[in-house]
């Protein structure tokens, strides 16, 4: 059964557990906020972060001071990628001019059935929630391989990195930190949002950072142009 869900297009994807902090300054945002923080302390403080597609985001000139607030002008369903990820509000400050900064974590995702704007002023989605995943035998041998590959990349991306200083023990909050921290496409990062499961993800990152670090290698070994290697560029 699909549930009714307040939902923020944004130009970044979120991943379950993965910390997402937000500069709130649009009206219809500033009500969820404000009704988020009102509702009571059973429910659910969340809304699904979805990705907008290349082209979507038109932000006035002068509310262009957040890369990640880009949701300015009408959407439809055919302007989001399909697959979202809840955002738990964790920390709100209100600033003196009503507008928020908020601190969230990925939670749940979910499948958009439909988008509609109905007496809310933000938009709201009829989604499906996405089963938990739960690692397996498969996981548990892919994700040693997966972190070894990581290693791999961030010393070749930046050997000063001390995002692996504490190492994630579960195969799916690994295969989650890999996709949201890896310089991927949006493409790519939604692709891996949208995994069957935890061992899907982990074999599609392996194949991502074994390409990666080889055209890293590449750029270090031959004094080549970067355009000659360059691929699409993510906007996150």
């Amino acid at each position: 059964m699909s549930e009714r869900l307040p939902v923020f297009p944004l130009g970044t994807v979120l991943f379950p557990g993965l910390v997402l902090p937000l500069h709130i300054f649009e009206a219809r945002y500033r009500t969820l906020v404000r009704e988020l923080i009102a509702s009571p302390a059973d429910d659910p403080h969340e809304f699904g972060v979805v990705t907008l597609r290349r082209g979507a985001e038109a932000p006035p000139a002068d509310e262009a001071e957040d890369d990640l607030v880009t949701a300015l002008a009408p959407v439809g369903r055919e302007d989001l990628y399909p697959v979202g990820c809840t955002a738990e509000l964790r920390q709100v400050t209100e600033l003196p001019d009503g507008r928020y900064d908020i601190m969230t974590v990925g939670r749940r995702r979910f499948a958009i059935r439909e988008i509609s704007q109905g007496d809310e002023p933000y938009l709201m989605a009829s989604v499906d929630w996405l089963p938990d995943e739960s690692s397996d035998d498969l996981a548990e041998l892919l994700a040693p391989r997966a972190l070894a590959a990581f290693r791999t990349y961030l010393d070749l991306l930046r050997p000063d990195s001390e995002i692996l200083d504490a190492v994630p023990a579960d195969p799916t909050v690994l295969s989650h930190l890999i996709a949201a921290t890896a310089q991927l496409t949006t493409d790519e990062r939604q692709l891996l949002l949208a995994a069957p499961d935890t061992a899907s993800r982990l074999r599609a990152e392996l194949k991502l950072l074994n390409r990666e670090a080889g055209l890293l290698a590449k750029v270090r070994a031959v004094p080549v142009p970067l355009s000659d290697l360059a691929r699409p560029a993510s906007p996150n």
